[in-house]
């Protein structure tokens, strides 16, 4: 059965084409997966699909779902899909979620009027129970790990019943054990539908199965089984993105002796009166790597946070006194929560240019080493992909000549291809620089490759 043919779907900015046509067909028990770099197009491709394309881009086309047509070009006919025939699984949890309204209540309310079943908060609670979201249900978004709330994004775009799901980096910012809960959740609702899937993460791609395009560019320069792909791709571009792969990095080389930035003993960090991990020890000098890594809700950001003095906490936490206060910085986890929503991301630099007197000349050598068009910054943050705004977010970190850098799952967002071109470049700089970093990733290869040393948090 056929719940959805796509068929030369484009994505333009004025005269420019962003995403060239590309068709699909979507059966039922079957997975369509999208793979390539940031900026690709492959979320312009399902926003275009979907009818959510940002202000200024333009979609056409022709889309058939379940025999009944829309036009990519008039989004707003698309809508009386959203939840009941399409479910949404978005990238950025935080903006879909209600901030003001607890878990349990976010779940059920799908349940109740987009899907009208009985009992909606009893349902709820088996969702959130299934997701090993238990604790979440009288939690607001705010309170969540990243994963955490991507898991409950989850929980409310299945609730309405849709037979189409659309995942958008569905295992983002996730550990191994969570990735392939969500991953056994997709399978087991292909069951009864079918899934179109975004993503980097090419262990998700292989769990997944059916068919892969890989674009590059806003085109698709490969397609075809998923077996096939993965295991004989055929245009570099595919190979590049499957040796990419963090298990495949070269080992770091050890930066040479310099003075201690940070140390910590017996440092741990509670919330609500709960302490989050056994209390830890560490030394980090000056063109150091520490990577932490724990599973989700661990209190790896927390410890981040305390580091740079965002967070209380208990212990001893040392930080070099001679060092500038803005020479320690932090890239988020979710850069858009970051980001002012309604100014571009030129005017955001400009604002802190003028703030701190920065020399606007170093902004095009740096957009220029992190592969950033100039254009991105006519944009507003919302128009960019998630690759492009954590890169647009190391930019401005650097401006500040930071000693020492707080990388949050900093790469949560990119490809395995750009991925390692930004992991190469932070530690390009910090070497540089001199400067320390302290990298959270659930990825324990890739942690292994830059570190040079490690830090696991364990719950208390």
């Amino acid at each position: 059965m056929t719940l959805l043919v796509a068929k030369d779907i484009s994505v333009h900015a004025g005269s420019d084409r962003l995403v060239d046509p590309v068709s699909l067909t979507l059966e039922m028990g079957k997975a369509v997966t999208v793979l390539g770099e940031s900026g690709s197009g492959k979320s312009l491709l399902a926003q275009a699909i979907l009818g959510t394309l940002p202000k200024g881009l333009d979609g056409s086309g022709t889309l058939t779902v379940g025999g009944d047509t829309f036009d990519p070009a008039r989004p707003q006919g698309n809508r009386v899909l959203w939840g009941r025939r399409i479910a949404v699984l978005p990238q950025e949890p935080w903006l879909a979620l209600d901030p003001l309204m607890r878990g349990q209540q976010q779940v059920a309310e799908v349940h109740d009027l987009v899907a009208a079943a009985s009992e909606p908060a009893v349902r709820a609670k088996a969702d959130l129970t299934a997701l090993g979201l238990e604790a979440a249900g009288d939690k607001f978004p705010w309170q969540l790990s990243g994963g955490m709330a991507q898991r409950l994004a989850f929980a409310a775009a299945r609730a309405g019943g849709a037979a189409i799901t659309v995942a958008d980096e569905p295992t983002k910012g996730l550990d191994a054990d969570r990735r392939d809960d969500v991953l056994a959740l997709l399978r087991k609702g292909l069951e009864g539908g079918g899934l179109l899937t975004i993503t980097h993460d090419l262990t998700l791609a292989k769990g997944l199965g059916g068919e892969i395009l890989v674009m590059q560019g806003g085109t698709v320069v490969e397609r075809g089984p998923a077996a096939r792909i993965l295991t004989a791709p055929q245009h570099p571009y595919t190979r590049a993105l499957i040796a990419a792969d963090p298990a495949n990095w070269p080992r770091r080389v050890p930066p040479s002796v310099q003075p201690v930035l940070v140390r910590a003993t017996d440092v741990t960090v509670s919330r609500a009166g709960r302490t989050l991990f056994r209390p830890v020890g560490f030394s980090l000098s000056r063109g150091q790597t520490l990577g932490i890594f724990g599973p989700s809700g661990c209190g790896k950001s927390s410890l981040g946070n305390a580091i740079l003095g965002l967070l209380p906490y208990e212990g001893t936490l040392w930080r070099d006194p001679g060092a500038p206060k803005l020479g320690f910085q932090k890239l988020w986890q979710d850069p858009p929560a970051a980001f002012p929503a309604r100014i571009t991301l030129g005017q955001g630099l400009d604002d802190l240019i003028a703030l701190h007197r920065i020399d606007r000349k170093r902004v095009a050598p740096l957009l220029d080493r992190l592969k950033l068009s100039p254009s991105l910054l006519t944009r507003l943050p919302s128009g960019v992909s998630g690759g492009e705004l954590q890169r647009i977010a190391l930019l401005r970190a650097l401006l500040l000549d930071p000693v020492f850098l707080f990388a949050d799952e900093p790469t949560s967002r990119l490809d395995p291809v750009t991925q390692a071109e930004t992991v190469r470049l932070m530690t390009e700089i910090a070497a540089e620089r001199d400067m320390a970093i302290v990298f959270v990733s659930h990825d324990r290869a890739l942690l292994h490759s830059v570190s040079d040393q490690m830090l696991e948090l364990s719950a208390q």
